[in-house]
């Protein structure tokens, strides 16, 4: 197949292969981070792995807050403060930091900065560098586990605070779940992650309140995962099981005076479209981590790192949260950054001419590799530099819907010969370098091998002869044809679609793309009226268990995920798999490695959807005065740790 990269391409992979070569060699240079500090000298960086916050006994705060009329730094902050702890040692050699500065981000939605979301968001536990490796407390002091692993105790920090000062106590976790996750008319249904084994067809979890800072969650059934479901699962922060009772009980109607309650209401904009319940109100008032972003956060208690205090249409602020539960390892409480800028701008092309102005302080979620020689290009003149880190996901994985509703293409897309033959067809080392310009590898978790003749061979054997123009027929003996429809969701997903298309036409299968509305995009996949489609997925996430079945097949999940009540009954192979999956959930983090390792092979065998590449790199720009960065690790756990960001002299 005729490569269509270019000399430009070439030389320009070469020059970062060069560069990305140096990274390598300073990475393996400083593997033994201990050594390192030891002979540096510098005294600004520390091992954070010899650090005992216990005994640092005095506290230090950013001079913005001298003149708020504060208490002592120390009476805001826990009896045992939190050192961050969002990178390993072996990703990030952790500098102590300067207090003071603004940070810029930009993004295209005015309710959502993923970035920001990224910096801020606080799960009640935490895995370090989110390798799922090990499970620490975070918003929560420690954790204990039963041998069983159905029950589990938790410790908060004594002395921790609301971003309004109100103390956080276990009253807080009995509200979050008594008043709002088992009130019916808040929440219909308890979340399925909230269920024995992760599953929605397990019992819900039983809370016991021990003391003021203690509480226990149980289940009926093992459920080993809980911890790192509370640490990365989803992105979810604290917010399902702990919420700022003191403030929202006034928009709660077991709590609140009916008059005024019902007073708040009317005088509340919460849509045309939106009836005025009480429930709703209480929905809008109590605002999630996917709403940090949105205009009525500001004055909501938090426990951020930075809060919202100013919106408008084209930009909104954040500012340092002074109850904010962690230190560094001299005692100084984080952020070190004072606020953060988030700028809302119409599309892409903005953001794109932003950031290459040195406009940007940290961008990851809106940079493309395609984008890379401009960013390096316009680096000197902008002030920032143009990182390379691995991405989290697989970016732009292939799904056949097997559930679709046509007889004919049932027939065809489950048969597993047809979805070999198109894994055959599909030139990895193309689309490496014509799409990721070198930086990513075949995939070794679907058979990577281009074989041409082994795809024809299939399609044969299936009896899907060529017609005159040279595409196959299907068993209605009209031409087969896949028509992919994607959304713009990321620089590589058109482009790939456009290449499936020539590259499955050498096997005489009919392709063709339509791009399509992200919000139609999403509406068609949950009405399963989506064929074929390109997304990325978790993949490379054990814990996330996510393997693109609600694309490959949306039917089949449902009737799994509703013990049979809706959807439709999938195949045994698919039963299997989706055991597999419930397994990984309720494993610990040792064990889910044996589990992981079992689903890759029956998605070798089975070939329930296209990973066709992974250990793609991501651009990280970022202010060449930015301290604490890194471009080890995964980019979005560099993106974590916004609280030590900081800018130098």
């Amino acid at each position: 197949m005729m490569k269509n990269v270019t000399k430009l391409v070439f030389a320009f992979v070469l020059l970062l292969s060069m560069i990305l070569a140096g990274c390598n060699n300073n990475e393996s240079a400083n593997t033994n981070n201990k050594e390192e500090l030891a002979s540096n000298g510098d005294e600004n960086k520390v091992d954070m792995t010899e650090v005992d916050v216990s005994q640092i006994k005095e506290f230090k705060q950013s001079p913005m807050l001298n003149d708020k009329g504060l208490p002592d730094v120390k009476e805001r902050l826990p009896l045992e403060p939190k050192l961050p702890n969002e990178m390993p040692a072996k990703f990030l050699q952790f500098e102590i930091g300067k207090y003071g500065g603004q940070l810029n981000t930009v993004t295209r939605d005015p309710k959502w900065d993923a970035d920001l979301f990224v910096m801020s968001n606080e799960p009640l536990l935490n895995t370090p560098g989110i390798l799922g490796e090990e499970v620490t407390g975070n918003i929560l002091k420690d954790y204990e586990v039963t041998e069983d692993q159905k029950e589990f105790t938790f410790y908060m920090r004594e002395g921790l605070k609301w971003s309004d000062g109100e103390p956080v106590t276990t009253e807080d976790v009995r509200f979050a779940v008594e008043d709002v996750l088992f009130n019916k008319e808040i929440m219909s249904i308890v979340p399925s992650w909230l269920h024995s084994g992760g599953n929605a067809q397990g019992n819900p979890m039983k809370l016991e309140i021990v003391d003021e800072y203690t509480y226990k969650i149980s289940f009926d059934k093992p459920y080993g995962g809980f911890p790192i479901a509370l640490a990365i699962g989803n992105w979810r922060g604290y917010n399902d099981l702990l919420k700022p009772a003191h403030y929202l009980k006034q928009f709660h109607k077991k709590y609140a005076d009916a008059a005024e309650l019902e007073k708040l209401i009317k005088e509340a904009k919460l849509g045309e479209d939106t009836e005025s319940t009480w429930v709703n109100f209480f929905n809008y008032m109590d605002i999630t981590e996917r709403e940090m972003s949105h205009s009525n956060a500001v004055g909501f208690p938090s426990l951020y790192p930075w809060t919202m205090t100013e919106m408008d249409k084209t930009y909104a602020v954040y500012e340092r949260n002074p109850y904010y539960f962690k230190v560094d390892p001299k005692g100084n409480q984080l952020p070190y950054i004072d606020s953060i800028k988030s700028t809302i701008v119409q599309d892409s092309e903005v953001v794109g001419l932003k950031t290459i102005a040195g406009e940007v302080d940290f961008s990851r979620e809106t940079t493309a590799l395609t984008k890379m020689p401009v960013y390096r290009e316009n680096a000197e003149k902008g002030g920032y530099e143009a990182l390379l880190a691995n991405m989290h996901v697989t970016p732009s994985d292939v799904f056949l819907n097997q559930t679709y509703n046509d007889p004919v293409w049932r027939e065809v897309v489950q048969d597993v010969r047809f979805r070999q033959a198109l894994n055959f067809a599909i030139d990895r080392e193309e689309i490496i370098d014509s799409l990721y310009y070198g930086f990513a590898e075949p995939s070794e978790i679907t058979d990577s091998k281009l074989d041409l003749d082994k795809a024809n061979q299939l399609l044969d054997e299936m009896g899907m002869k060529k017609g005159k123009d040279g595409y196959r027929i299907g068993p209605d003996g009209k031409r087969f044809s896949i028509p992919i429809e994607v959304q713009s969701a990321a620089p590589d997903i058109v482009p790939l679609a456009e290449l499936l298309v020539e590259m499955w036409k050498e096997i005489g299968i009919h392709a063709a793309v339509k791009t399509i509305d992200g919000t139609l995009w999403g509406t068609r996949n949950t009405a399963n009226e989506l064929k074929a489609s390109i997304m990325w997925t978790h993949t490379p996430l054990y814990y996330m268990s996510d393997y693109g079945e609600v694309l490959w097949g949306p039917l089949w999940d449902s009737w799994w995920q509703s013990g049979g009540e809706k959807g439709e009954e999938p195949p045994e192979h698919v039963k299997k798999f989706f055991t597999l999956m419930d397994e990984l959930q309720v494993s610990t983090p040792k064990e889910a490695l044996a589990v992981e390792e079992k689903l890759r092979e029956e998605m070798k065998k089975n070939l329930l959807y296209f990973v066709h590449v992974e250990k793609v790199k991501q651009p990280l720009i970022v202010n060449k005065k930015l301290g604490n960065i890194t471009d080890k690790g995964t980019a979005i756990s560099i993106n974590f740790a916004g609280e030590q960001m900081y800018f130098k002299e």
